[in-house]
């Protein structure tokens, strides 16, 4: 898979950071210094808006980061009448290029790396505390590693062709479901998108630029 960072290091914690139910307070000045335009639902969702995080690289270059709608995820699957919610990725298109640090290549950014991002966020936001912590960890653990394969076979067999609207313009995504949540990712506009929510079926959804990111700090 093309990734802006390794499986195991940057990516990996940027991912889960994904999931938090909402950004500390100034966090939308890293949204800010994005280079890309952020994409979120499209004016169709009437519901509650509100910042995630943002994944920046060693030299502080923005390069993905998320925005929530509708209820900040739990992470209680238990809980009867789960919040219902939907997190939209965006992924600045980057080349290969060196580090910040001039010592390696970063491998470009791809629609994978939207599907791993949500993937991996899905799953920091929805999984399930009744169990040991041990456990729990071993669990994550585990099915992060599969988000991670799954992400790296778009192709394959878990996904199917899903076309839904960004900034009004049929746009195909590939997407799939699991017992968590359902997870979509594509590309339009100039960056990479992916998606993932629980509650909130995505066959309804639609994407579109967001005009004034502030608004979603509100």
């Amino acid at each position: 898979m093309e990734t802006t960072t390794s499986r195991t290091g940057e990516e990996s914690t940027a991912g889960r950071r994904t999931a938090g139910a909402g950004a500390p307070a100034g966090a939308v000045e890293g949204y800010l210094r994005a280079d890309f335009p952020w994409y979120g639902l499209d004016g169709t969702h009437r519901g509650p808006r509100w910042l995630m995080q943002v994944g920046a690289g060693a030299d502080g270059t923005v390069d993905h980061g998320s925005t929530g709608h509708g209820d900040p995820p739990s992470r209680n699957l238990e809980v009867k009448g789960a919040r219902r919610f939907t997190a939209v990725v965006t992924v600045a298109r980057r080349p290969e290029r060196r580090s910040a640090d001039d010592t390696g290549h970063l491998e470009a950014t791809s629609v994978s790396s939207a599907a791993w991002l949500a993937g991996s966020g899905l799953l920091a936001g929805t999984w399930p505390t009744g169990i040991d912590h041990t456990l729990r960890q071993k669990w994550l653990d585990q099915q992060t590693a599969l988000a991670w394969e799954l992400a790296d076979d778009l192709d394959g067999p878990a996904w199917v062709s899903l076309t839904l609207p960004v900034d009004g313009r049929p746009t195909p995504f590939h997407y799939r479901e699991s017992e968590y949540g359902w997870v979509l990712a594509g590309s339009a506009g100039g960056v990479h998108l992916g998606a993932y929510g629980r509650g909130m079926s995505a066959y309804g959804l639609g994407f579109s630029v967001i005009e004034d990111i502030t608004a979603y700090a509100h």
